[in-house]
């Protein structure tokens, strides 16, 4: 009688131990996941990532412990981004971050009313609809916005101050991008508010970029700026080998131009844009809505200059030029 009581005890226990940690991970919360949608390839942003992760540890998200994120690339086919966003949505992701793209947030937006969104581009998000202002954003967007008409109208005084004589500043544009006809409006109003004539020239390919610098090169004193692009961030290399081999003065929207051999960059830190696009994601996480959260606006610029690419050029860079230089690359 002993042993069989004995028997039928362990049972019980045995089997109490056994359903316990069953039942303790089905009341365990669900991590929540995170969906990031780039325009670009996950080769160009690993130290932008970086700093992204860091503002969500700032929130106190880890990733792989306190919260998932899953990575989807464009590699500037900007044909893909409703598809990509789609697939997070299926995964029923608890936040949609695009750092870097105004077009992938505009996908984002079109898709759901409901999962929030963190973006950070240099597009107006009022004018292209994705917050009903920056202050007071509504609905499910926010995020970090640098206003392209300061930025553009700096690049083009930059251009003039090198090259004083200049008479017309050509513009790189991608129209294969969603935002492309905003964009040239944009850069459009900004050239008639400095008083700067400029000559949109449109590629969305290698040998439209280099039929474009052809362009370019043809009126002399010449000038270029490169619009922010995923496309062209890919095409680097090229950008700046054509614009060096054609002696053309460029500015480009961020350092790696610079470090690659371009004569200048001038733009926000891309890292503090992805880091504030990380501790707006982690907030929400918290329990903010986004449409409480104001959109944020840089206050520091970057100016790099790459002194070695202006005397392959032919170009003399003053003194107090730079002076004022974030960093220059000798």
């Amino acid at each position: 009688m002993y042993e069989m009581w004995r028997r039928e005890f362990i049972t019980l226990v045995g089997g109490a131990a056994a359903a316990w940690p069953l039942a303790a991970r089905a009341q365990q919360p669900t991590m929540p996941v995170i969906g990031v949608v780039s325009t670009g390839a996950p080769e160009s942003a690993p130290y932008r990532m970086t700093a992204f992760r860091q503002g969500l540890n700032e929130a106190g998200y880890v990733e792989g412990q306190s919260v998932a994120i899953e990575y989807r690339w464009a590699e500037g086919r900007y044909e893909l981004m409703p598809e990509l966003v789609a697939d997070l949505l299926r995964r029923r992701v608890a936040i949609i971050a695009t750092p870097g793209s105004a077009d992938a947030a505009l996908a984002a937006k079109a898709a759901t009313a409901a999962v929030p969104i963190v973006f950070a581009d240099e597009e107006d998000p009022v004018k292209l609809g994705l917050v009903a202002s920056l202050a007071r954003p509504g609905g499910n967007v926010t995020g970090l916005a640098v206003l392209e008409t300061e930025l553009q109208g700096n690049r083009m005084r930059l251009l003039r101050e090198l090259v004083p004589t200049v008479n017309s500043i050509a513009v790189l544009l991608n129209p294969a991008r969603p935002v492309f006809d905003a964009q040239s409006k944009t850069i459009q109003e900004t050239a008639r508010a400095v008083t700067q004539e400029i000559q949109i020239l449109p590629a969305s390919s290698e040998p439209e970029i280099g039929s474009a610098l052809t362009v370019a090169a043809q009126r002399r004193p010449a000038a270029l700026i490169v619009a922010p692009d995923a496309f062209f961030d890919s095409r680097r290399e090229q950008l700046v080998t054509l614009a060096n081999h054609y002696a053309i003065p460029a500015i480009y929207e961020v350092r790696e131009f610079a470090a690659a051999g371009g004569l200048m960059s001038y733009g926000t830190r891309l890292t503090e844009a992805y880091h504030q696009v990380g501790r707006y994601a982690g907030r929400i996480l918290k329990g903010d809505k986004p449409g409480d959260l104001p959109v944020v606006q840089p206050t520091k610029f970057e100016l790099v200059v790459n002194v070695k690419a202006a005397k392959a050029i032919g170009l003399t860079i003053p003194e107090p030029f730079l002076a004022r230089a974030d960093e220059v690359i000798e």
